[in-house]
């Protein structure tokens, strides 16, 4: 019995070796795997907050938008009607000969002078709220 036994030790020992070798492989496996998940459920914590810090920061961009256009549009108006109410938009009609252009009129050079102001003074509000815009965009974080 003892040599039959003797005959099949090496078959015993690979057996055992195969085992081995497929216990540590499963173990490899499993710590490689578990590490995996857990670096995975990490970046989808990190996904998670920054996407609540990028909705926060366009809502707070969308606020300061709506605020500076708002600011904006008070203020250009403003210029408006003061340059409305202070220019002379009269036209005395005066009939002119055909061919010949007449010389400006002080009427004619004060329109002019207003509504180059008005533009100046809509392209100055329209510069300061951009600047304005720009650094309360910069400040968001």
């Amino acid at each position: 019995m003892w040599s039959l036994l003797n005959g099949y030790t090496n078959y015993i020992k690979i057996g055992l070796y195969v085992m081995a070798a497929c216990g540590i492989f499963y173990s490899g496996f499993h710590i490689g795997n578990q590490r995996y998940l857990d670096y995975k459920s990490k970046v989808e914590i990190a996904q998670k907050a920054q996407e609540q810090k990028v909705e926060s920061i366009t809502k707070q961009q969308e606020l300061v938008t709506k605020g500076i256009k708002d600011e904006y549009d008070a203020k250009l108006s403003a210029v408006r009607n003061y340059y409305k109410s202070t220019s002379m938009w009269n036209n005395n009609g005066s009939s002119t000969v055909p061919g010949i252009s007449p010389a400006p009129s002080v009427t004619d050079v004060i329109s002019s002078y207003n509504e180059l102001a008005e533009r100046c003074a809509e392209t100055t509000v329209q510069v300061i709220e951009l600047q304005k815009w720009i650094n309360e965009q910069v400040g968001i974080k």
